[in-house]
């Protein structure tokens, strides 16, 4: 989700798009939670561990 935030964040700064950049930055912050639940030892949908 964090690598698909950023892609989005790229192409939405390089062709002018402001939802893509929008949705990049939203996408980046919830990747960026889960995986910092997931590396603190927090169950995240059930699972020990976000990839």
């Amino acid at each position: 989700m964090i690598a698909l935030g950023v892609l989005l964040l790229i192409l939405g700064f390089l062709f002018h798009i402001g939802i893509l950049w929008t949705v990049g930055i939203i996408l980046l912050v919830i990747g960026a939670i889960l995986w910092v639940l997931g590396s603190v030892g927090h169950a995240v949908g059930g699972r020990r561990h976000y990839w």
